[in-house]
């Protein structure tokens, strides 16, 4: 029997419009935007679907935003499909929150909210230092681990084979995409980012979230979730905060997580939430892996058809 894995987005899948047709069409999505905004306290559905794309791209909305559509789409699928199980879940940076909501770790309330804070801490800590990122195209890890320790940066993103991100002091990133092209990169391209996630940067934004999350009650997943991390399932509710500390400052190990997966036997994989990045990167991983997405009505409709759902 095939398993299934739910993948989450992180940080960049955010578009202006996000969830609206969703909400349009469901009731059960508008109630969801609606708890929301109540929880929060402000409208982030009018943000997700109107932007204007400067609120949506601050961090702090960024954040509960896509955790939000990615939980409407999680929740619009499993409507829809009730027969349908995960046998495990996944996400990005960000997405790794939904996961371990929908692996029951978490409320969706208490996601919503611990979501929102991390942005705020993460921007906060993005304010605070001259950061920044860049993607390296077509050069293996080894080499781009070389690079980094060469110019002073840092790998942040392990997405797929021939895509890295890489992160660090703003006035360093210049001597690292040189020192990567001079390497063999196809393509090495500094990003528009707030500043430089997922290294020793973010370091100031760590306690503030150690902090937030000892107010939640985290509870042992359901399911297995992978750590971006370890690339490994969690472990038990009391090692569950720590890894998520740490993952602020740490490389995003995705492409192992997939691997992990794959070789566990998964070939299914559901993609949920804005975006289809994830679908991307799993196609480069294993092409012969079966990839979903679930971000609007047309994407929603055509899963549901492909699992047999009604």
């Amino acid at each position: 029997m095939s398993k299934t894995a739910f993948l989450f987005a992180g940080q960049g899948a955010q578009a202006v419009g996000m969830g609206k047709d969703l909400a349009a069409s469901f009731p059960t999505a508008r109630a969801l935007f609606d708890q929301a905004n109540t929880v929060l306290g402000y409208d982030l559905a009018s943000i997700c679907f109107e932007g204007p794309e400067s609120a949506l791209t601050q961090t702090e909305n960024a954040q509960p935003g896509i955790y939000l559509v990615s939980w409407v789409a999680l929740r619009l699928l499993q409507e829809r499909v009730p027969t349908l199980q995960a046998d495990a879940t996944a996400g990005l940076s960000l997405g790794e929150f939904t996961a371990l909501a929908a692996a029951g770790t978490l409320s969706f309330e208490e996601g919503l909210t611990i979501t929102r804070l991390r942005g705020r801490f993460m921007q906060e800590a993005c304010d605070a230092t001259r950061g920044g990122m860049a993607a390296v195209i077509g050069l293996d890890e080894g080499p781009c681990r070389e690079v980094c320790e060469a110019t002073g940066v840092t790998l942040a993103n392990l997405n797929c084979p021939g895509q890295i991100v890489i992160s660090g002091e703003l006035d360093r990133i210049p001597a690292a995409v040189e020192a990567a092209k001079a390497r063999g990169a196809k393509k090495a391209i500094p990003l528009t980012v707030a500043g430089a996630y997922h290294s020793p940067l973010m370091s100031s934004a760590q306690p503030r979230l150690s902090e937030a999350l000892s107010r939640v009650q985290l509870r042992t997943p359901r399911i297995p979730v992978i750590s971006n991390v370890t690339a490994l399932p969690h472990g038990p509710a009391d090692t569950i905060s720590a890894v998520l500390v740490d993952q602020v400052t740490s490389s995003v190990r995705w492409e192992a997580s997939m691997r992990y997966l794959l070789a566990q036997g998964f070939t299914r994989f559901i993609e949920l939430g804005p975006g289809s990045a994830l679908s991307g990167f799993l196609r480069r991983i294993d092409k012969t892996a079966q990839a979903f997405t679930v971000s609007d009505v047309p994407s929603l409709e055509a899963t549901v058809k492909a699992l047999g759902g009604g």
